[in-house]
């Protein structure tokens, strides 16, 4: 994987820079769409193609070693072949389901045993074991095998697992220089910044990721109930040390505010559920705010979803024909708000890289950040 900045903001520390993998290149800042399964929930691959366009979509370690498991991933010849898709994709480790299973898991130095949330089946995943995974799914961008912290978190508890995300860091390291990738291309490797919303912590795991010399870098834990100032500042302190050369990924990342407010703080890369499970709860994200499309407001209302044009439905279809179609629960509701939501987070951040390029991102962004702090 190549990385390289093609320029940055005058008044912020955004970056616009493109990165090329060997399924295509990828122009930062990106949003990547949560494709948990080896699908974007609601959304098939045609549609995210023509309509959402995005350059790079995620799949998720734990699950798709759940089902369908690893031989059969290996047998279709990969993920991307598995689900017919063409472009980049990146896979988790797994450590943020392991950390969502709070009940029923128990972490150890050797790895993490859990069971699963489908049938109650126990499963213990490794460092090194995490890393045969990904290496059987194939994703172009895979991740370190870490421990995601709650929040709040204790101090010591948050100094002993950022310890041992550091050591199960090395441990991957060692075993991915063991082991060949297995479909005829190379896998870039991320290590992951933890450390919760301590200061010092993130500071001393900044500088241990950073001296690891991967060719990308991930920030974790984050996103898990602090307030956006903390993790603002977090990002802040971490972005200050990770190599500037190298791209920055901030992992479950979050609203279109966040994610504004990330790219001027110097983060490359985003994913997060947000844009897919709000829409099938019938929130949308605009320019000008967030709309609920199933209040009675919206009855009547016969202008078209979005008046940015950022995908096909939103001047094919009014805002009351979405909301009828949530009102008699029928799933076209659901699928018009998904690929309206992933257009536009899509459309965000490539706005976000135009005026880096223009050199207004600062005023746009502060703009922006005004205009969507609203409840339609």
């Amino acid at each position: 994987m190549q990385f390289e900045i093609k320029q940055k903001d005058a008044l912020s520390k955004a970056r616009a820079g493109k990165m090329t993998t060997a399924h295509g290149v990828i122009e930062t800042p990106i949003f990547m769409p949560v494709g948990t399964i080896g699908t974007v929930k609601g959304v098939h691959q045609k549609e995210l193609t023509d309509e959402v366009n995005p350059d790079i979509i995620l799949g998720n370690t734990y699950h798709l070693y759940l089902r369908p498991g690893t031989e059969i991933l290996e047998k279709a010849g990969g993920l991307h072949k598995f689900m017919n898709w063409d472009r980049p994709l990146l896979t988790d480790s797994g450590g943020y389901q392991v950390y969502s299973l709070s009940a029923n898991r128990k972490i150890k130095e050797e790895g993490v045993k859990f069971k699963s949330h489908i049938d109650g089946s126990t499963h213990f995943f490794s460092p090194e074991f995490s890393m045969d995974i990904q290496r059987s799914i194939g994703a172009d961008i895979f991740m370190a095998f870490d421990e995601c912290t709650p929040y709040p978190c204790d101090y010591h508890y948050a100094k002993r697992s950022m310890h041992m995300t550091h050591r199960w860091l090395d441990r991957c390291i060692t075993h991915n220089a063991k082991t060949p990738t297995k479909y005829g291309f190379d896998q870039a490797f991320f290590p992951i910044v933890q450390g919760s919303t301590y200061k010092d912590l993130r500071e001393q795991s900044a500088e241990y990721i950073a001296n690891s010399g991967a060719v990308g870098n991930a920030i974790g834990g984050l996103s898990v109930g602090e307030p956006a100032p903390e993790m603002y500042e977090m990002t802040d302190i971490v972005c200050s040390i990770l190599p500037e050369d190298k791209p920055r990924y901030l992992m479950g990342v979050g609203t279109p505010i966040n994610i504004l407010e990330n790219i001027a703080l110097g983060v490359d890369m985003f994913d997060c559920v947000m844009p897919t499970r709000n829409a099938r709860n019938g929130m949308l994200f605009t320019a000008h705010g967030t709309i609920n499309i199933k209040n009675k407001k919206w009855e009547a209302d016969f202008s078209p979803i979005d008046d940015m044009n950022i995908t096909w439905v939103d001047t094919y279809y009014s805002k009351a024909y979405v909301r009828h179609l949530f009102t008699v629960n029928e799933m076209l509701g659901k699928q018009i708000a998904t690929i309206h939501n992933l257009g536009f987070y899509l459309w965000l951040t490539r706005e976000a890289r135009k005026h880096i390029i223009a050199g207004d991102f600062r005023v746009w962004k502060d703009k922006m950040v005004k205009q969507m702090d609203k409840r339609l």
